[in-house]
């Protein structure tokens, strides 16, 4: 089969992430993959499949969307009817151009089908960000002429359901991660960084994360001197709160981490993996913590709490989230038997529910599901 996929190469996000490894995986099952994307020469991502690359001008282009410029939909009009895909899978990046899409398929003939990423609050209706919600008012006309929508949850269905989306149209397939590359193993994280226990945090520095609630937290429980906490990844509020949350408080701010190795080995090193955001849809980081057999804490948002639920972690409200995390950090703490069991529950999780190969058959099922309609289609119209 051959798949267009439409998607991210850069700068680094959670997109960047589904797209890499969906397509390298669809490679590795045999499938032939072109990848159609928004440019940007100075950025290279690690272990990207090595597959046809079609560069999509634009005008700008940020973590949460992209502006495209004039040229961008002839290009990808083009490319298309170069390409002859059987089907076109669309990472939505946010654009104006993903509005285009259904309109451009159905011309050409191609089937279309999208993964829906934006996060979205607690049980996915009170949305802390209006900007959020406005996403998904805003998508839920238009994606109902996709032939098929991928959401991460059954609660992220729900909402596009409410919104007008038809439920026969939107498929639940949770994201995935490569439970072998991320695994326990040794790692020489604490020796580094002469811990005795050890706490992290990955993800963007900025306001829907809510990282100043961990570290506020972390600086109000007294941590011992044994205890460091790791902070990984950049954003806009990293300026503003690493002055006053450094090394004296046991606090490390490792910045943006491209190595995957890396990464790997310091959650491999890790006792504890924190994720305190207001909005999230589903955090690749957290199963990623969590494949690595780390204890685990998020906030009931978005389908973080789902993945928590029933002791595989420990789920926080995002309504005092940091007195929750003041009383749960030196408990972690003290206490290793805890986080050991935890961590085994978190591995065992991911094994049963959100394994990337588990994720790569359903996408295949549906995929083929696609096709068959449209074929059953043409015959009738014939």
């Amino acid at each position: 089969m051959h798949i267009a996929w439409i998607g991210k190469k850069s700068p680094f996000c959670g997109n960047v992430t589904y797209s890499r490894e969906i397509t390298n995986s669809l490679l590795d099952r045999g499938h032939q993959v072109s990848f159609l994307h928004f440019a940007q020469e100075e950025s290279q991502v690690d272990n990207w499949p090595n597959c046809p690359e079609v560069s999509l001008p634009f005008i700008y282009k940020s973590q949460v969307y992209t502006i495209p410029s004039l040229k961008a939909t002839k290009v990808l009009t083009q490319s298309l009817c170069n390409l002859k895909p059987d089907i076109v899978h669309a990472s939505l990046t946010l654009s104006p151009l993903d509005f285009r899409l259904p309109e451009i398929c159905e011309e050409l003939n191609i089937p279309l089908i999208a993964t829906f990423h934006p996060p979205f609050a607690v049980k996915g209706v009170k949305l802390v960000s209006g900007t959020q919600f406005l996403a998904y008012q805003l998508y839920a006309p238009f994606l109902g002429h996709y032939d098929r929508v991928i959401v991460f949850s059954q609660i992220q269905r729900e909402l596009l359901a409410r919104l007008g989306v038809p439920e026969p149209q939107i498929a639940v397939i949770p994201n995935g991660v490569d439970a072998i590359k991320y695994s326990p193993g040794i790692s020489s994280v604490k020796a580094k960084f002469q811990a005795e226990r050890l706490f992290v945090y990955q993800g963007r520095i900025a306001p829907e994360k809510n990282v100043e609630s961990l570290l506020r937290a972390w600086k109000q429980a007294g941590m011992s001197e044994g205890s460091k906490l790791l902070i990984v990844g950049n954003g806009p509020l990293k300026p503003s709160l690493e002055p006053f949350y450094g090394p004296e408080h046991g606090v490390i701010w490792l910045g943006f981490i491209a190595d995957e190795n890396r990464r790997i080995e310091i959650l491999r090193g890790a006792d504890v993996f924190i994720l305190p955001s207001l909005v999230e849809g589903l955090s690749l980081s957290l199963l990623e913590a969590m494949a690595c057999g780390i204890a685990c804490l998020a906030t009931d948002v978005g389908a973080d709490g789902e993945v928590l639920e029933s002791g595989a972690g420990v789920v926080l409200d995002t309504r005092g989230t940091r007195s929750q995390l003041r009383t749960l950090l030196p408990l972690f703490q003290d206490h290793p038997e805890i986080t050991t069991l935890l961590g085994q529950k978190a591995r065992q999780r991911v094994i049963e529910r959100y394994t990337l190969s588990n994720n790569i058959t359903q996408l295949e099922l549906l995929y083929e599901e696609v096709l068959g309609k449209q074929q059953v289609q043409l015959t009738s119209n014939k």
